[in-house]
């Protein structure tokens, strides 16, 4: 996630900081028209564990980059299971940036992320399962594998397959061989599961 700096005409002053660090004043900030000021609030609400939720909401429809990146940051910081579940919302947005913002930010929660995956994985959109694949890129977590076998095990969507067995290539070891081979036979008609597959069935047998 990348962090923009701002520029000095843009900053506000220690003195206009100080007189709206109260929690119901940075909702006020949050919601201010000078993106400036938008920005410091969603920063200082990191330090306000009930701040969730209004950060999801302002994420949702806010539309300056560097306010999002820092309402991102502040969420990630928060990791409460409303944080979490507001991330897990904007999968569904229609705003595609927002989207791969989202995952980006999951990939840094994975403990608080984990336990929703299973979830995440059989939801009936797609597009969603295929976002959560790419959360486990970076989830760094024992059940990785064993979740992406689970997908090209039983996902009927190509595409959901295909993102997995991608990252199966990367992560995969000897327990995802038998899977890999009956995803081979499933698909047999989808050149591009067939040369992933074996890609994934070349680099664990490399190992």
């Amino acid at each position: 996630m990348a962090f923009i700096k701002k520029r000095e005409s843009e900053a506000l002053t220690q003195d206009d900081r100080k007189q709206t660090r109260e929690y119901p004043d940075l909702l006020l900030s949050l919601e201010d028209d000078n993106a400036t000021t938008r920005r410091w609030a969603a920063r200082d609400l990191a330090h306000c564990p009930q701040a969730a939720a209004a950060l999801v909401g302002r994420l949702k429809r806010e539309s300056e980059l560097s306010v999002r990146e820092v309402i991102l940051s502040s969420l990630t910081q928060l990791g409460d299971a409303v944080a979490v579940a507001g991330l897990v919302d904007c999968l569904r947005s229609e705003d595609a940036a927002l989207r791969n913002e989202a995952v980006e930010a999951m990939k840094l929660l994975p403990e608080e992320v984990a336990p929703m995956m299973q979830g995440l994985l059989t939801d009936p959109d797609p597009d969603v399962r295929i976002f959560s694949v790419n959360v486990l890129e970076s989830l760094c977590h024992p059940d990785v594998e064993a979740w992406l076998i689970e997908v090209i095990s039983t996902d009927a969507h190509i595409n959901v397959c295909a993102t997995a067995v991608d990252l199966l290539s990367e992560v995969g070891t000897q327990q995802s061989v038998l899977p890999l081979q009956q995803l081979k036979k499933r698909f047999v008609d989808a050149p591009y599961i067939q040369f992933a597959a074996d890609l994934a069935l070349r680099r664990i047998r490399a190992d």
